[in-house]
């Protein structure tokens, strides 16, 4: 079979690349070995929400009587939660399938490599290979958990993401490796759940990636949970021949000993770049990515690369940005490229963290003078009458022109709200126009206001 464009993987990035490029007019086909959806809808984002709120619920019933209302012994059903999990994943996966069929894509199933510019083979489980040919040729592959030396996940007692997913059981104890969202997402699942959580993080604070306000704060809010938290510590070795792990980690204080029934690794990603035939045809790579210009093409012509696999941030709707610029740009059309500095990133424990542009301390090392403003969901009407007073909004301008360089959330629901600073960086709106741009009340939402207004010493509630 012949067609304009080819796309290798189906997740975020490859099944939204495919319908735009459909959308366009262009005869498309994907390619996928495992599931529609890939690793975002079958095993990532949208089966661990579903594990989130099953957490959150059972957070409520718990603390119920601090509603007025009164909730006699609750308790969980792990396997039931697993189940609900996996029942919505595998319903937005058959949802991708709808929409691939409406937009008369054609599904390959099976495993690809690139043979020439043009040309891809698409080995089955049955191992029978066929060729499909295409002008274009976009590698959306994503990545899988990335493994330590000293961790080699054994899918048992040490795990990885898709493993903490799907446990027969819930483990009375567990130790995680790594803070940014996968491991904190899953930290807080257990520990909210019952489970005895270790979590250990490298660098000096959890979610490093974050402004280091918000870090302290989520330590706080997961030790209040009495989570264990260690920073600057690291797993030396992990002896699984017993019932538990044995964990030997260096820390602060020197060498400490824990025992777990699980460790969880999250100690972030590879690309999945291996065996699709890059060397072969002589694709470019640097540190384990695919290099590409601004419009994703790689060094050889009408081959492309979009999401997991190519730098920047490695997330969901970045690769969906890709692929959406990717096509537009094979069709002809002139898009816009990404501005990496303006992605939102969300972590979705509790309380949430969102976030977008640069840290405080970033701001200062690209030599901006800047005015900050902080308003605390302690002082928030809504935030007192949802009964979620943990956290703030925390906004960063440029002192000079009134930019806003950077925002950053902890709190209830905040990955809802990020979206306003996003649009806000991208209109290029000041401070003041955000402290005029009138806020309903009582909202969570009015913190962004209030929390500009805090920078330019306006603020009305603090």
């Amino acid at each position: 079979m012949s067609y304009d464009v080819i796309v290798i993987g189906s997740g975020p990035g490859g099944y939204v690349a495919a319908i735009r490029a459909s959308q366009l007019g262009l005869k498309t086909a994907i390619i996928e070995r495992e599931s529609l959806g890939g690793i975002c809808l079958n095993w990532g984002c949208i089966p661990t929400k579903a594990l989130l709120k099953s957490a959150q619920v059972f957070e409520y019933l718990n603390h119920a009587a601090d509603y007025g209302i009164k909730v006699n012994d609750v308790e969980t059903d792990f396997g039931a939660i697993v189940k609900r999990s996996r029942d919505i994943a595998d319903g937005m996966s058959k949802g991708v399938q709808f929409l691939l069929k409406k937009n008369k894509i054609d599904v390959v199933m099976g495993s690809a490599k690139i043979k020439a510019s043009g040309k891809v083979d698409v080995t089955d489980d049955k191992n029978k290979t066929q060729t499909v040919e295409a002008k274009h040729i976009i590698i959306a592959t994503g990545a899988r958990s990335r493994e330590l030396p000293n961790l080699k996940i054994d899918g048992k007692k040490i795990i990885g993401y898709r493993e903490a997913l799907v446990l027969p059981k819930q483990p009375k104890s567990m130790l995680v490796v790594g803070s940014g969202a996968i491991g904190s997402e899953f930290a807080y699942f257990y520990q909210a759940l019952g489970t005895e959580v270790t979590l250990v993080e490298l660098l000096p604070n959890v979610v490093p990636v974050e402004d280091e306000d918000v870090s302290k704060q989520l330590e706080r809010s997961f030790k209040k949970m009495r989570m264990k938290v260690l920073t600057e510590a690291s797993v030396e070795k992990v002896d699984t021949s017993g019932k538990a792990c044995t964990v030997t980690l260096k820390t602060k204080k020197g060498i400490e000993t824990i025992e777990a029934e699980i460790v969880l690794s999250a100690v972030g990603i590879s690309s999945n770049i291996e065996n699709i035939g890059l060397e072969d045809v002589g694709i470019a790579t640097d540190k384990g990515k695919i290099l590409t210009n601004d419009y994703y093409e790689t060094n050889i012509p009408g081959i492309y690369a979009i999401g997991d696999c190519v730098g920047g941030q490695a997330l969901a709707h970045v690769a969906s940005a890709e692929g959406i610029i990717c096509v537009e740009k094979i069709a002809g059309q002139n898009p816009e490229p990404i501005d990496y500095n303006n992605i939102p990133g969300c972590t979705y424990c509790s309380p949430e963290i969102a976030s977008v542009g640069y840290t405080e301390k970033a701001a200062k090392e690209a030599g901006h003078e800047i005015k900050v403003g902080k308003f605390p969901f302690s002082a928030s009407g809504k935030a007192s009458a949802a009964g979620h007073k943990d956290g703030f909004v925390k906004l960063i301008f440029d002192a000079k022109y009134g930019e806003l360089l950077g925002g950053h959330m902890i709190g209830y629901n905040v990955t809802e709200m990020i979206a306003e600073i996003v649009a806000t960086r991208k209109l290029e709106t000041t401070g003041h126009e955000i402290i005029k741009a009138v806020h309903p009340h009582p909202t969570m939402s009015e913190a962004v206001m209030e929390a500009a207004a805090a920078a330019y010493g306006e603020v009305i509630h603090l």
